[in-house]
């Protein structure tokens, strides 16, 4: 092999190299952007929003139908889509729900709305890379989508505790300046003195 012939090579696979880690900072930097603001507002409100919970249905409604019709193994393809259905029964449960059921219950649904926000975004926003790039997950390493993994659960815990302290860095205005409700405990903005006035001065006679 000469020389023009192994400098081609290692170009290529230098090339490839770099599209692959291009994708999986995408992979990680989508991840952790679409899983800060929901473990957040658990953290700060104590509850998830309804747009969030809609958006995972939403995002997984849509990868549902293309994993049923995607050309894979049957087996591969009807683990995802269970996994993608869960948000819809989630959300069909919800309409059975009243006060009168039991705490359990309803506890088992709250816990199951917040994993499919927590969990349900990032392999969704997963299952989306790998359709943009079928050859993604064969081509990364184990240790790389562990390292995925740990910064997407590094951010969800950080955003949760940021959320549980918001006093010490938010106040209400910046609750409601951005379009947010103030959660009850949020620190209200102080207060200006105002300057006292100037004390009137008697000329000497």
């Amino acid at each position: 092999m000469n020389d023009r012939t192994r400098r081609r090579r290692e170009h290529r696979e230098a090339s490839t190299s770099r599209r692959q880690d291009g994708r999986v900072g995408v992979a990680m930097v989508g991840m952790a952007v679409v899983v800060w603001w929901p473990a957040f507002t658990l953290g700060a409100w104590g509850d998830l929003f309804f747009d969030q919970l809609l958006a995972v249905w939403a995002a997984a409604t849509a990868a549902f139908v293309f994993v049923l019709v995607e050309r894979r193994p049957v087996g591969v393809r009807l683990l995802r889509a269970f996994l993608l259905l869960l948000p819809s029964v989630w959300l069909a449960l919800m309409f059975f729900i009243n006060d009168e059921e039991e705490d359990l219950f309803v506890f088992l649904i709250d816990l199951g709305a917040i994993l499919a926000v927590l969990i349900g975004l990032p392999f969704t926003l997963w299952l989306l890379v790998r359709i943009v790039w079928p050859e993604f997950g064969d081509a990364t390493r184990v240790s790389t989508k562990w390292l995925i993994a740990l910064v997407v659960v590094g951010v969800a815990v950080a955003s949760f505790l940021l959320g549980l302290n918001h006093r010490a860095f938010l106040t209400c205005e910046d609750f409601t300046e951005s379009g947010n409700s103030a959660p009850l405990d949020c620190t209200p903005e102080p207060e200006e003195t105002p300057d006292p006035a100037p004390t009137p001065t008697t000329s000497a006679e």
